[in-house]
């Protein structure tokens, strides 16, 4: 039987100009503090999640945002 695809959540900081689309896209998962850095609420993402984060990382202008997959533990 196949695991389910996990992802991690990631920013790259240097590159992240703080627009908040990632924000607008997926508050569920992230959000931007007061000085408009991202501060990511939900590092491990569920198969359920994956969508979500996916569309948080197609809104950056920037290509800040990054979603790694690993297979679920058994």
């Amino acid at each position: 039987m196949e695991q389910p695809e996990m992802g991690r959540l990631s920013v790259d900081r240097d590159r992240c100009e703080g627009y908040g689309m990632c924000e607008q896209a997926a508050p569920e998962l992230l959000h931007l503090n007061d000085d408009d850095e991202p501060v990511i609420d939900v590092v491990e993402i569920s198969p359920i999640q994956k969508p979500l984060a996916d569309a948080a990382v197609r809104a950056c202008p920037v290509a800040a945002l990054n979603v790694s997959t690993t297979s679920a533990p058994a």
